[in-house]
């Protein structure tokens, strides 16, 4: 009879769940951001989305969650009536990569590291398999570029940094780049331990992007507001300030517990703001701590 209550419960609270999810994704409004030359970005619910407009078609980086679909479409729509050419997800995480079969079923070809794909080839979290529309049928595995609406855009695999798939697309001549989740704007990153990303990997990737930019580069982050040089100089600084605070308090021999409550090694960046978003100061630290322990 209890296992019965349970379950009721349980049943009732996913049918909540999912009304509420509906009902978020009913209020949002997809707002339309001019970039630099062709480029947009699209802001919704979840990851940054990036558009290129022109004689070619639309290329698109990431589609957010498939109850959003029809409403980032008609986004496209005002911005061009050229056909939907491709969707380059930059990694697989359901806010970038969950609108993935409505997109191939308007006409586009998904593009993505060869990780997302095998990622999204395994059951969702829930347990549920995904529709084959939504895997990529264009995969690298360590650079590709595709040249579309006069101009190269080149798409760059940086390993174990947000999750093992993760991609950076630049494009050369509207001098763009899309960050996917290797860079949070004013915000500390969510890394995705479980799914192969790391701090010294993510560090890497931030890197490897700084070498891309110059003062008048525009720049998607994954979250956040469009970004200059200078924004993703600061998060750069920060990754690197805690990964030292970090490494001399895990050096010193203190313990996982007694790391997570010291507020000094994230307190110098709480104060400029990057503990406000989605990782909170704690769960920093819970990561820094993770993946920086090096196991005997």
């Amino acid at each position: 009879m209890k296992m019965r209550i349970r379950q009721y419960f349980l049943v009732c609270f996913m049918a909540m769940s999912a009304l509420s999810f509906g009902q978020d994704m009913a209020d949002v409004t997809i707002k339309t951001i001019p970039v630099n030359g062709p480029v947009y970005m699209l802001e919704g619910r979840g990851g940054n989305i990036g558009v290129s407009i022109g004689a070619d078609g639309v290329f698109v980086i990431d589609d957010q969650f498939a109850p959003l679909s029809e409403k980032i479409l008609a986004a496209i729509k005002a911005l061009s009536d050229a056909p939907l050419q491709y969707v380059a997800n930059t990694h697989y995480h359901g806010d970038h990569s969950g609108g993935n079969a409505n997109m191939q079923r308007a006409g586009a070809t998904i593009v993505a590291h060869k990780n997302v794909r095998k990622r999204l080839e395994q059951p969702d979290r829930n347990g549920n398999d995904r529709p084959q529309e939504a895997l990529p049928v264009i995969t690298y595995k360590t650079q590709m570029s595709i040249y579309i609406n006069g101009e190269e855009v080149v798409i760059l695999h940086v390993g174990n940094a947000h999750t093992d798939g993760d991609s950076l697309l630049y494009f050369t001549q509207s001098n763009v780049l899309h960050t996917g989740d290797t860079f949070f704007n004013g915000r500390y990153p969510y890394i995705d331990l479980n799914s192969g990303g790391s701090v010294e990997g993510y560090l890497a990737a931030v890197k490897r992007g700084m070498m891309l930019v110059d003062e008048d580069t525009k720049i998607i982050p994954g979250h956040g507001p469009l970004a200059t040089r200078a924004d993703y100089m600061a998060f750069m600084k920060m990754l690197e300030g805690l990964k030292e605070n970090s490494l001399r308090a895990i050096n010193a021999g203190m313990s996982f517990e007694e790391f997570v409550a010291d507020e000094s090694i994230t307190a110098e960046y709480d104060a400029q703001g990057f503990g406000s978003g989605f990782i909170n100061p704690q769960r920093m630290r819970e990561t820094l701590y993770k993946s920086l322990k090096k196991q005997p």
